[in-house]
């Protein structure tokens, strides 16, 4: 799985749409995650990899690519990776898209007054996604859904399988 990640690293994936590049170190940062834990991406990354999933739940892309994300996550179970999502929503908003989504994977609350996270990321839109590496630098910046990029995420941090089942009508891409 690792020997994948490393070599996507090798060449960083210019972003689309996304104001960080790839190739560049990712802003650390701390929220207070729907647990009442923190989530601090630094700490993270002792772990492994990281994927951030910025959305706000009024996204219909947001919407369209949660569940996806989720999927990854369930895959990527037991891995030395993290999934994490960042909402821009209040957390009684979030829990209700939580809920309407099923999605159970890791969600950290960005101040819906400052936008400390999504600011240091330079958003512009949503859903944002970055793949960091262990080492804190950003490889694949995207936003918007790009079913191509998103199989990149998914082999980077599930280490293979099938991503979207042979039934599933994947469109290639979706802005923001």
């Amino acid at each position: 799985m690792f020997k994948f990640f490393r070599a996507m690293f090798k060449t960083p994936r210019r972003s689309r749409m996304a104001t960080l590049e790839a190739g560049v170190k990712a802003p650390d940062f701390t929220l207070p995650t729907m647990t009442g834990e923190t989530f601090s991406l630094s700490k993270a990354l002792e772990k492994g990899p990281v994927l951030l999933a910025f959305f706000k739940i009024s996204c219909p892309v947001c919407q369209f690519a949660m569940p996806y994300i989720e999927r990854m996550y369930q895959a990527s179970k037991g891995k030395p990776v993290t999934v994490i999502a960042v909402s821009q929503d209040d957390q009684r908003a979030t829990l209700a898209f939580l809920k309407e989504y099923r999605i159970t994977m890791p969600v950290a609350l960005d101040d819906t007054k400052s936008y400390p996270a999504s600011n240091a990321y330079g958003l512009t839109t949503v859903p944002t996604f970055f793949l960091i590496n262990p080492e804190g630098d950003i490889g694949i910046a995207s936003g918007g859904w790009f079913r191509e990029e998103q199989e990149q995420f998914y082999r980077a941090l599930a280490g293979g399988g099938e991503y979207f089942q042979a039934n599933e009508r994947i469109p290639d891409l979706k802005y923001g």
